[in-house]
């Protein structure tokens, strides 16, 4: 049992009253930290006029906690059973339980300490009257009567016997001296003088009788009232003695504690734990049951746990010594130690915090902004670093997006976990602070993409760092919005400037990856739509290989930008395919030319559906343009061209009437009746509510796709006169381009 024996207690069972063994002469805790030498003086008599040297003060055993000599405020060791006597403090928190003044013999056997100490004084006083008499020789010794009496040679009678003399009565202190012991934390002596005070008041009441009336009855009134207010100047120093005993236990056990801050909150716990176990277990059933001991000892340790947190607070900590006080305060301290004591001892409700709430917050503050600076500048030294890498020949894989996230969680995962507002705080600050970072990091890659050097010298390693740029987007979106999520609601600015930032750098990256591409497949689209197209698919077979092999590089794109990137891909081939169809670079000018290229539009988006399938794109909307396309020009009457035509149009409802127009240029309809019904339809549906609204940018089709402008037809009345009317009845002469206005005629330049 080593803690019972730090505390004095050297049987694990609890004493009995009256029972408790006498101390050794030999005291392990003599020595108790902040006691000095002027506090030890002259105890007197009883009295009984026994001496009272031997005694102790509290003074001494307050130092041993009343832990160490398990002194019990108002009782006795070697008092009486239940049956006997107690103390005048013992009837008021006790109902019909009394104490005799020989409760507190147990005082009088544990306060040899002091008598020692006394004893030790009186050598040293001693010594110093024998060092004075060395200089003046020895003294010369005087014959006593007896031999001057009785010749040489003969022996000395016998000292007659000395009669003892009767024992001096002393009168008991006054209630003013034993208060003034009290204040000067005499309190085993004083709780002494008060039971003698009480012994008198007994015996004058005759014995607990009330008394008779008038001035006697008067003056035994005053006098319990006296003790009673004894008794309570006596329990509040009691506690003050129990805390000065809980800070020192606590001093005592941090400083050594290896880990800084956090290794020192830990040995504070075990020290708390410890100390309550044995004050529950060996301490408080000792105390009389009214005095609430427990209590008393639990507010003492928590009091002195405040005034070291508070010390702790008000130094400049580092970092993670904040997070490791904040974290104790909310969390360890509730959770693992009042959490394991009896909260119901407590007679006068819960405890106070430990930290005033303005001291949290402004710890919590100091937290926020170191925060702030140290990962924005840790996140520009990582970009930094990384940034380096960008235009080396060396394959380096990067860490940027690992970086940062591990930078940020390391501070959003510890706060929520000391509370929530905390967390909320925590997660706003390190948003914005991804904000301001990926603004920097859109710029920069701007600034790589604008180099035409980095494009020319490292075309591998240009296509290789761009898509190792684009997988750092989807890590880094997700941190932000799930700060988003834990944060404020002050937080979604920036959690839009985020997201804002990593479009730009996915659209750009995408882009140049768009482009890289399509620049090597520009000839063999190239040869589409010409007479060798229609009877050989050598132009398209060259579009599905070149796209086949350039998806296994892309493949190493992170899921989410691939998605997109595909989609991008699906419907820009698309638009480069449909693009010459629509400019006119073919015409069908029988219904059997009409047939076939029909009917190779239809191939030719079969293979291309098979091979973005392949690729995975999600963007099926793209597979029926092209059979809408092909069915307009293979449909020879009015009404089914123009149900095909209001199809095409709810289906990508950025088409307008040019690309109607230049489709049916492209079949031969030059029939103005005809014409007009079937541009009604695109019209009609351009000015209804649904094709009005333009479709967002990852859904545009036709407007990336420019079409000559449409031709006029040449009114009868014009040509009457100048050409002959079986000539306006060919179907090349129905409707004419667009002419021209002349350019002005310039000034002659003057010399």
């Amino acid at each position: 049992m080593p803690i019972l024996k730090s505390l004095g207690v050297a049987d694990p069972k609890v004493p009995r009253a009256g029972t408790l063994p006498l101390r050794s002469s030999r005291n392990p805790f003599e020595e108790v930290p902040g006691l000095e030498e002027d506090e030890v003086g002259e105890l007197g008599s009883l009295p009984n006029g026994t001496s009272c040297r031997r005694r102790a003060t509290l003074e001494k055993l307050a130092g041993l906690a009343p832990f160490r000599l398990g002194w019990t405020p108002g009782r006795r060791a070697g008092s009486p059973g239940d049956g006997q006597s107690r103390s005048f403090l013992g009837r008021v928190l006790t109902p019909g339980i009394r104490r005799s003044s020989a409760d507190f013999g147990l005082l009088a056997r544990l306060q040899g300490t002091r008598a020692q100490g006394d004893e030790e004084v009186a050598g040293e006083a001693a010594r110093r009257l024998a060092f004075l008499r060395l200089g003046r020789g020895p003294k010369p010794r005087r014959a006593s009567l007896a031999e001057r009496v009785v010749p040489a040679g003969e022996a000395a009678p016998e000292p007659p016997p000395k009669v003892p003399e009767p024992p001096k009565m002393k009168e008991p202190l006054s209630v003013l001296e034993i208060l003034s012991l009290i204040q000067q934390r005499e309190l085993a002596r004083a709780d002494e003088h008060i039971l003698e005070l009480e012994a008198e008041e007994l015996a004058s009441s005759g014995g607990g009788a009330p008394g008779p009336p008038g001035a006697e009855g008067a003056a035994g009134g005053r006098r319990a009232r006296d003790v009673a207010l004894l008794y309570e100047a006596l329990q509040p120093r009691w506690a003050e003695a129990v805390a000065r005993a809980a800070r020192e236990r606590l001093e005592a056990a941090a400083p050594g504690a290896p880990g800084g801050l956090a290794g020192q909150l830990e040995a504070l716990r075990a020290r708390l734990l410890e100390d309550m176990g044995v004050v529950r277990g060996r301490l408080a059933p000792a105390y009389p049951a009214g005095l609430g001991a427990f209590g008393v000892y639990l507010r003492g340790y928590h009091g002195a746990l405040a005034d070291w947190l508070g010390a702790a607070a008000r130094r400049r900590l580092p970092l993670a010594d904040r997070y490791a006080l904040l974290h104790w305060h909310n969390q360890v301290y509730p959770r693992e130690v009042l959490g394991l004591v009896d909260l119901v001892a407590l007679e006068n409700g819960e405890l106070g915090p430990l930290l005033s709430p303005g001291t949290l917050r402004g710890l919590e503050d100091e937290c926020v902004t170191d925060v702030k600076a140290q990962t924005r500048a840790a996140l520009l030294r990582v970009l930094q670093e990384n940034e380096e890498h960008w235009g080396s020949t060396e394959e380096q894989p990067s860490s940027l997006a690992q970086d940062v996230c591990e930078l940020l969680e390391e501070h959003t995962e510890r706060a929520p976990r000391i509370s929530q507002e905390f967390g909320e705080r925590m997660a706003h600050c390190c948003l914005g602070g991804l904000a301001e970072f990926l603004q920097s990091f859109q710029q920069r890659v701007e600034r790589f993409h604008e180099n035409p050097g980095v494009r020319e010298l490292l075309p591998d390693r240009y296509i290789s760092r761009t898509i190792s740029l684009v997988n750092c987007g989807p890590p880094l979106r997700a941190l932000a919005e799930r700060l988003a999520r834990v944060g404020p609601p002050e937080s979604e600015p920036a959690r839009e400037a985020a997201a804002s930032a990593l479009d730009r750098v996915t659209r750009l990256c995408h882009r140049v990856l768009a482009d890289l591409l399509f620049q090597e497949l520009q000839p063999h689209f190239n040869k589409l739509m010409r007479r060798k197209w229609l009877n050989s698919p050598e132009a398209l077979d060259g579009i599905v290989g070149t796209l086949g092999a350039q998806a296994l590089a892309l493949r190493r794109m992170q899921d989410e930008p691939y998605q997109a990137l595909v989609a991008e891909l699906h419907r820009r081939a698309l638009v480069e395919y449909v693009r010459p169809l629509l400019r006119g670079r073919l015409r069908c000018r029988s219904a059997r030319t009409r047939s076939r290229v029909a009917g190779r539009l239809r191939e030719d988006a079969a293979q291309l559906q098979r091979l973005f399938r392949r690729l995975e794109s999600q963007a099926s909307w793209l597979d029926a343009v092209v059979p809408h396309l092909a069915e307009i020009l293979q449909l020879e009457d009015t009404p089914s061209i123009q149900v095909e035509v209001g199809v095409l149009v709810r289906d990508y409802p950025d088409i307008r009437r040019k690309h109607v127009a230049a489709l049916l240029d492209i079949r031969g309809l030059h029939n103005t009746a005809a014409r007009q019904e079937i541009l009604a339809v695109a019209r009609d549906l351009e000015l209804s509510e649904g094709g009005a609204l333009s479709p967002p940018r990852d859904r545009a089709f036709f407007s990336d796709i420019s079409v000559p402008r449409p031709p006029f037809c040449l009114g009868l009345p014009l040509f009457l006169g100048r050409l002959p009317l079986s000539r306006l009845t060919r179907p090349g002469l129905a409707c004419l381009p667009r002419l021209r206005p002349p350019f002005p005629s310039r000034p002659p330049t003057q010399r």
